[in-house]
């Protein structure tokens, strides 16, 4: 579970509901059925046309995507692997690999993998993977665009339902105290339609392009790897190739615990 997305959600309900109390606003008044009825499926309806259905399917996914935790592994552990199999390959052959490509629950590194054994050249081994790259990447913008596009939509639906609410608080001007209560209901919409966009949407389709932009980054450093193993780069080669996509303090953390494991050996 990404617990961010939870908190986020949770803080942003807290802050809207505690400043209506400081305001003196009742939290009832949010229970609108007509204010929620134009955003929610107004912005579902806007959705819905503004996107094909094999785009729509996948919604669901999604939302696991945003508040699920990435099981990936992290650039350290990619090091270690990457650096073991470089010195196998110098020590057996590429060909020794070839156990690590049923062990490998990545499809991506595995299909990587696959091809070097293969005996493929690195030029065309770039190419094919970093095709699945771009495509992959194509998806995941497809995919934040849908939440974009909601967080667009969803504040004006917000004025939209405001408009709808004072034409029907001005029909009847004659009792004060009810024209009063209809105005400020009619504002609910716009509301909950800011909150929704702003709160909800856009933050979701910013969660989904961040976690893209670590999973692209995350397959770039596979396809480095993979490149240097099929060129038959030592292991030290490999370390520092793979290290530039990590940050000079994790990088001298990686070196301690080498320096400390040397130590333990001897």
């Amino acid at each position: 579970m990404d617990k961010t997305s939870i908190i986020g959600i949770l803080l942003g309900i807290i802050a809207v509901g505690v400043g209506m109390v400081l305001k003196g606003v009742s939290i009832v008044a949010i229970i609108n059925p007509a204010a929620l009825l134009i955003i929610f499926v107004g912005t579902a309806a806007s959705v819905c046309i503004a996107f094909p259905g094999s785009t729509l399917k996948k919604i669901p996914s999604l939302f696991k995507i945003i508040f699920k935790k990435s099981e990936q592994s992290d650039i350290k552990e990619l090091i270690v692997m990457f650096t073991d199999w470089a010195n196998q390959t110098r020590r057996e052959g590429i060909l020794s690999l070839e156990k690590q490509v049923d062990e490998v629950e990545d499809p991506f590194l595995s299909s990587g993998l696959q091809l070097a054994i293969d005996g493929q050249t690195p030029e065309f081994i770039r190419d094919v993977m970093l095709e699945k790259l771009d495509a992959m990447e194509s998806r995941h913008q497809e995919g934040a665009a849908v939440f974009s596009q909601a967080g667009t939509y969803a504040p004006t639906l917000g004025v939209l339902g405001a408009v709808i609410g004072l034409i029907a608080a001005l029909g009847d001007m004659q009792d004060m105290d009810v024209l009063g209560q209809a105005i400020s209901a009619a504002f609910v919409a716009t509301l909950l339609g800011i909150f929704s966009g702003y709160v909800l949407w856009h933050p979701f389709a910013n969660k989904l392009k961040e976690k893209s932009k670590k999973e692209i980054q995350h397959k770039e450093i596979i396809i480095e790897g993979i490149l240097s193993i099929t060129t038959g780069d030592s292991a030290n080669v490999v370390k520092e190739k793979m290290s530039s996509y990590m940050s000079s303090k994790d990088l001298l953390k990686i070196n301690q615990e080498e320096a400390d494991a040397q130590k333990e050996a001897e």
